[in-house]
């Protein structure tokens, strides 16, 4: 008889956890420690040179983050992951592994306000260098490679418009260059779409959205596809070479198809120190356990809004691609059949006033700059999130002046179209 492998729902309750050998608990314990106890000298010795696995230092590694890391890994379809205490410090790991002083990576325009701002300043301070295109034309991917390039960059559902991605005819980019192709999938959580069975080498996630799901921790994941072939270029010495610092172990050579995860934990991760909490894991963890329940219910809501929205006579035009005249429907049919997420924007006619207006009047929604919480939420992207950019990159993020974005929660849909129409009826 043939073994039947666990769903969606019973990996985001199980995967990862057992009850605790100590106590018997049934949940997942915080383990609220900085470092462990070794068996004896050789144990730790082995610990230290990567020769065995455990627990040495919650900076590296912890057993409630461990649950979280091995169940988002099983979500995604990867062969491990390492959690990280923000999203953005689950960028930074990546490119901290992957780039050298004068490297390039080529990125999608259409990307969250923060993340665009990191890659356009902080990255500069360390010698790597951005290169932007096109994610509605994929030969502006192509133009974009050279010599220098390291990797390539897309959110799967872009933030803030929730416009789809290409991936797989951005992966083939990436696998002609010969560079890992990373994907940013926080708006549609594993639940709507795995980028890895559509090419992608490297996921990221902010766990504090979707995938938390209840507004209350930070922390990001980097997820290992084990599919990218680290020595086939001779580009990523990290991985490749001798470490000194490990007695000349090679990490892809020792590591296999999980080395990337490797290295993020006993270099990245070691040397930067962007741990997340024990507490926050246990939190995200509670989380994901809802995730198939929360995103059905996400995108349920999400469709009946913004259908709404698209016949408002104050509305002139709505982004969200599982609507059937939006010009990303049939990615999102390919992509994301269930749907294409809970995040979407949408124009004002009556531009910037009118969306500082709607965001000032509203009820039920919360005027924050988060999103992916059961609770919906709003933002004027142009006066806060995206406030930093030029005009035109505003525009190129889907963040004009008069767009507004919003995150739809798991209320009562009526409840929530009752508020925005109030609030778009107030005068301004």
């Amino acid at each position: 008889m043939t073994e039947q492998l666990p769903g969606f729902s019973t990996l985001a309750v199980h995967a990862g956890a057992q009850p605790d050998p100590t106590t018997g608990a049934r949940v997942t314990p915080i383990y609220q420690t900085a470092s462990y106890v070794f068996n004896d000298t050789d144990h730790a010795a082995a610990l230290f040179s990567l020769k065995a696995f455990g627990n040495i230092y919650t900076r590296l590694g912890n057993p409630t983050t461990a649950v979280l890391e091995e169940r988002v890994a099983a979500l995604e379809g990867g062969t491990a992951a390492v959690a990280t205490a923000s999203g953005h410090a689950a960028q930074m790991m990546v490119f901290h592994a992957l780039l050298q002083p004068g490297d390039e990576f080529i990125a999608s325009r259409r990307l969250y306000g923060g993340s665009i701002n990191q890659f356009n300043h902080a990255y500069k301070s360390f010698g790597w260098n951005v290169v932007w295109a096109d994610a509605d034309d994929i030969s502006t991917f192509e133009r974009a490679v050279s010599p220098k390039t390291k990797a390539i960059f897309v959110e799967s559902v872009a933030n803030p418009g929730g416009a789809i991605t290409d991936l797989e005819a951005v992966a083939e980019v990436a696998r002609k260059a010969k560079v890992p192709f990373i994907v940013d999938n926080t708006l549609a959580t594993p639940y709507l779409l795995k980028p890895i069975e559509h090419g992608a080498d490297i996921i990221v996630h902010s766990l504090t959205k979707f995938l938390g799901g209840h507004g209350n921790s930070l922390g990001g994941i980097i997820v290992d596809a084990g599919t990218f072939d680290w020595t086939d270029s001779g580009r990523y010495p990290i991985l490749t070479e001798p470490r000194p610092e490990y007695h000349g172990l090679k990490i892809h050579e020792t590591f296999g198809n999980f080395a990337f995860a490797v290295a993020m934990r006993a270099l990245s991760l070691r040397d930067l120190g962007p741990a997340i909490s024990p507490f926050n894991s246990f939190m995200i963890l509670t989380g994901i356990e809802t995730l198939a329940l929360r995103m059905q219910r996400h995108v349920d809501n999400t469709k009946v809004v913004a259908e709404w929205l698209s016949q408002h006579p104050a509305v002139s035009w709505v982004s969200y691609a599982s609507l059937p005249g939006d010009r990303h429907h049939n990615l999102a049919r390919k992509y994301t059949p269930k749907g294409a997420g809970a995040v979407f924007t949408f124009g004002l006619k009556g531009g910037y006033e009118a969306g500082v207006s709607l965001v000032s009047n509203v009820k039920l929604f919360s005027h924050l700059a988060n999103i992916g919480d059961t609770r919906s939420l709003i933002i004027h992207p142009a006066s806060t999130t995206h406030s930093q950019l030029t005009d035109e990159q505003k525009t190129m993020a889907g963040a004009g002046p008069d767009v507004v974005r919003l995150s739809i929660g798991i209320e009562d849909k009526e409840d929530l179209i009752a508020d925005l129409e109030q609030a778009l009826g107030v005068p301004y």
